[in-house]
């Protein structure tokens, strides 16, 4: 019987709580949203979402949309190069740094701040799960945090100057372009299935498999 006719239990009418908060994923496992178990969580559902979900809303230049999976790819390389002597391990968790967006989605910032403390509760939860799936601390030490909000900031300026139709002028007033921030990285969105490789590439090379 479809979810949508099921008659919704006694304990769920009483809470509010939903009779269910799980997502199937491709790869059959049933991810719980709410209380995500890294027994769950795998690297190809990771890779095959985040390359369908859409920085920017979509509101991207290009025959493709820009994927999360490549912008995650970009991070990484932006917080190797800022930080050349730091970890592997750190740096396989600046690939894994917007992982959550695999099954939640991008939003973007203003939304987020709208939504408040429930979808930041959500997506940290799910980061944790992330993190321990593949051998990281559920909670990464601050320089590390430091280092990929860093690259991430850099992402989005040239993200949003090159392929969002942000000027520099528009784009400084809502986003801090960090000092070093490339000017001769051209991005150029690619298709699903390319973006997919991508990071799995750079999952595999950073030693993720064996988390």
């Amino acid at each position: 019987m479809p979810d949508r006719l099921k008659t919704p239990s006694r304990g769920a009418r009483r809470t509010g709580q939903p009779d269910r908060a799980w997502q199937r994923m491709l790869s059959g496992r049933r991810l719980d949203l709410l209380h995500p178990s890294p027994m769950d969580v795998e690297i190809l559902d990771i890779a095959h979402g985040l390359a369908r979900v859409s920085r920017w809303n979509g509101q991207t230049k290009g025959e493709y949309p820009l994927s999360v999976a490549q912008h995650s790819v970009m991070v990484e390389r932006f917080v190797s190069h800022n930080a050349p002597k730091l970890d592997r391990r750190w740096r396989l968790a600046a690939l894994l740094h917007d992982a959550p967006e695999y099954v939640i989605g991008d939003m973007i910032t203003p939304f987020k701040y709208a939504l408040g403390g429930i979808y930041r509760d959500i997506e940290e939860r799910l980061s944790e799960a992330v993190h321990i799936r593949f051998g990281l601390p559920a909670i990464l030490p601050d320089h590390v945090s430091r280092a990929i909000k860093r690259a991430d900031r850099m992402a989005a300026w040239i993200e949003a100057t090159q392929l969002a139709g942000f000027s520099d002028e528009d784009a400084s007033k809502i986003l801090q372009r960090p000092r070093g921030t490339p000017d001769k990285v051209r991005l150029r969105p690619v298709t699903p299935e390319q973006a997919a490789q991508m990071f799995l590439k750079r999952f595999r090379l950073l030693g993720g498999e064996k988390g």
